[in-house]
């Protein structure tokens, strides 16, 4: 998929902002924190039998405990083959008691579902599928003159927009989204993913991670995935465009930040298109607001005091 020569991302303005210009840093967000609760929550399809249901859930359950597990002997230096058959052990055994619950769970007669094994199962294999996607998520957009990102994402054009290109070391990190279509992924995906089937692999974090309703289609968004946190970017940032409403305080702070960045930056301000309520980006205008800023009002009144002097004279 071609991917635009800039992306763009909104935010207010903030210390937090300013030091990620400075440091060239983005922030790789928990998708579990983003506004839409709807958002990297697909729901699980069941077309498969409850013993294959169940294989499935073992095999999520036994790669989480084990991998967590792991990380933790690694952590206070236990090896050796003893530890990994134990750790086996304690996957498996975990496993099979999240199975047990379920099944006595299913007795409920207060679940008044046609096949309440299958439907647990399947809520379960929901919530062990999300905690496998422990990456953080960059939200950009293609345009730096959508009316609603600036009022949604933009703190009301108080904010700026921040232009990226796309290295090609940069170009498997990045997806866009897709709107509408159904919130669910089929189990006999997940299990094919599993399997080790990569085109299964691509269409289950297809549904994770790149789909949203239809109603955010204005935002155009592409995603840049990465490890959770601060991050040094992977991608080029190249310009600043500032909101309609940011004030001259804020562009002149952050002009005089990146003044002496290794690689020039471009700056750009919204407008209105006269008669329209379109907006378009033009350039700053550096040299003169440099010119004017900082300024010293006592300068005004030492002037008049120089002028009366001269007239008294």
């Amino acid at each position: 998929m071609k991917t635009p020569r800039r992306l763009y991302k909104y935010r207010a303005f903030s210390d937090r902002t300013l030091s990620s210009l400075v440091e060239d840093q983005l922030f790789f967000a928990d998708p579990s924190t983003f506004n839409d609760p709807l958002d990297t929550k697909p729901g699980v399809e069941i077309d498969l039998a409850e013993d294959q249901l169940e294989t499935m859930l073992i095999k999520l359950i036994e790669h989480r405990v084990h991998g967590e597990l792991s990380a933790a002997a690694s952590t206070i230096r236990y090896r050796g083959p003893k530890t990994r058959d134990h750790i086996m052990k304690l996957s498996r055994r975990q496993a099979e008691e999240i199975i047990s619950d379920i099944r006595y769970n299913a007795t409920d007669p207060d679940l008044r579902l046609e096949n309440p094994v299958a439907f647990l199962l399947g809520q379960a294999i929901q919530q062990e599928l999300l905690r496998r996607y422990d990456g953080g998520i960059v939200s950009l957009a293609e345009r730096n003159n959508c009316p609603l990102m600036w009022s949604h994402y933009g703190d009301q054009h108080r904010g700026i927009a921040i232009g990226y290109s796309l290295p090609e070391q940069a170009s498997n990190k990045i997806f866009k989204v897709k709107y509408g279509g159904s919130s669910m992924v089929a189990a006999s995906k997940v299990l094919s993913m599993l399997d080790g089937d990569r085109g299964a692999r691509q269409a289950v974090d297809d549904a994770v991670l790149l789909k949203k309703a239809y109603d955010w289609r204005y935002e155009k968004e592409w995603r840049l995935i990465g490890r959770r946190g601060a991050q040094d970017s992977p991608i080029e940032l190249e310009e600043v465009v500032f909101g309609m409403r940011c004030p001259l305080a804020v562009k002149y702070s952050v002009v005089r930040a990146l003044e002496d960045r290794p690689s020039a930056l471009k700056f750009y301000e919204i407008r209105r298109k006269p008669d329209t309520f379109l907006l378009n980006r033009y350039s700053l205008d550096v040299d003169e607001m440099l010119a004017t800023l900082p300024r010293r009002s006592l300068s005004l009144y030492e002037a008049l005091d120089s002028l009366e002097q001269d007239n008294s004279s």
